[in-house]
């Protein structure tokens, strides 16, 4: 068992959610156990359901020629990024963690493996950890899965298959395990007194750099901007798609929040976890009316997918700090977010950097803003430590990023071949098409 597993036995000890605390509060220890164990599991799979909402938000957005290899994309980047997780990235980030910059890459990283001895012999001993091995390491990899799916929708549309796999893999088990550890694992960013409860900067922000990065290195769709300076559109095949895609991400997002409380043992923990699931809600419900506003005010027509990302963006921008706010500040903070999404996505066109489902403003900068917002209401947060944190999760990732994303390109290449792209990426790279009736390559049918 990883000796920092996310400082949880530091935090039960501080916070009073530990097997000791639990006995105080009448709560066996074995109960204790089963209950937080229960809230890593219940949360592990509704982060994995928002695979399939980032899968379906993608789906929609992307083109009809193209829209059965986001499909695959999503299905294979979550499937490798579990693999990378368990075989390098879990004891990367949580095992021998030191203190410095480098924090994660202290010795030979190496398969993750369950140890819940203490627990199963006759006389069970709960002071080991909180909650079975396992559903940790379940609830820490499906956060890996969705940093990488933050990249695939950015991208989408002339990033090849296979190099972009080989990103993912290098993304899930090295960059994202390295960062985390700064914070989560026990390093110099939690010596600090860094804040991001759920992963706005760790998770999202991440994400976002990655995918900019992307973005840069591959160029625009061809045909995107023309020379004259015009931005050609390129709408989505399937809004209602979209649509069903954020409120899967919706409903997952309670367990990406809920459960990072990280105990479910105490009243004291029920009343922190209910608090979360509210405020989450109220941020992208305040993201959700204040994208409308602003679209309705700047076009004088309120977008769909404009408005499924302010969700989103609330989302994203009550993350790092769920526990603290009241509601009507967290609405205000994800209102903020839906601002953000609605300016600055056609500032990207502006600077001709192509990002397809809108993933940078989301994930990127409403990642920032939900970081720096996290003072506003916890006083035990620093404004210059929270950007410390992130600028240096910017700088590594950024560059680090950068770097793969440059050795593919002059290797094996990543971007589509023009004739493909034209064709698109379903014919292209898998071969068939996700709607044959309507797609290019086929002829339609005639009834």
């Amino acid at each position: 068992m990883a000796a920092t597993k996310r400082l949880v036995l530091v935090t039960a000890a501080v916070l009073g959610t530990g097997p000791a605390a639990w006995a105080d509060a009448g709560v066996s220890a074995e109960t204790g156990y089963l209950l937080s164990t229960l809230l890593f599991l219940m949360g592990g799979f509704l982060v994995m359901w928002m695979a399939a909402g980032f899968t379906m938000l993608e789906a929609g957005l992307v083109r009809v020629k193209n829209v059965a290899d986001i499909c695959l994309k999503n299905i294979s980047l979550y499937s490798l990024s579990c693999i990378m997780f368990l075989i390098i990235g879990y004891n990367l980030m949580y095992s021998g963690v030191g203190e410095g910059f480098g924090a994660g890459l202290v010795g030979l990283p190496s398969l993750w493996g369950g140890d819940d001895s203490a627990v199963l012999n006759d006389t069970p001993d709960f002071s080991a950890a909180p909650y079975a091995a396992g559903s940790d390491f379940f609830f820490q990899m499906v956060f890996v899965a969705t940093t990488a799916s933050i990249v695939s929708g950015t991208v989408a549309e002339r990033v090849r298959l296979f190099p972009f796999l080989v990103f993912v893999a290098v993304l899930a088990g090295l960059i994202y395990p390295v960062e985390g550890a700064w914070h989560w694992g026990g390093g110099w960013l939690a010596g600090m007194g860094f804040a991001d409860f759920a992963g706005s900067t760790v998770v999202h922000a991440a994400g976002g750099w990655a995918a900019l990065t992307g973005a840069l290195i591959l160029g625009p769709r061809r045909g995107r901007y023309t020379p004259a300076g015009q931005i050609r559109p390129m709408p989505g095949s399937n809004l209602p798609m979209a649509t069903l895609g954020t409120f899967i991400l919706w409903v997952g997002w309670f367990g990406f929040n809920g459960a990072s409380q990280l105990a479910f043992a105490s009243a004291g923990d029920a009343v922190a976890v209910s608090n979360i699931f509210v405020n989450t809600n109220m941020a992208a419900s305040g993201g959700v009316i204040a994208a409308m506003a602003a679209t309705k005010l700047i076009y004088r027509k309120t977008d769909l997918s404009m408005v499924c990302n302010g969700a989103l963006a609330g989302l994203v921008s009550i993350t790092a700090g769920p526990d603290t706010p009241a509601p009507i500040i967290a609405m205000l903070i994800g209102a903020v977010g839906g601002v953000i999404v609605v300016l600055t996505v056609p500032l990207l066109d502006r600077l001709k950097i192509d990002d397809v489902v809108g993933a940078i403003p989301v994930h990127l900068l409403c990642g920032i803003w939900g970081t720096l917002a996290v003072p506003l209401t916890n006083d035990d947060a620093s404004f210059t430590i929270q950007l410390a944190g992130v600028a240096a999760v910017g700088a590594f990732v950024g560059v680090t990023s950068a770097v793969t994303w440059l050795i593919l390109k002059m290797t094996v290449g990543i971007r589509l071949h023009q004739e493909d792209e034209a064709s698109g990426a379903d014919l292209a790279e898998l071969g068939l098409e996700a709607y044959p009736e309507f797609g290019s390559g086929s002829q339609k049918l005639r009834y």
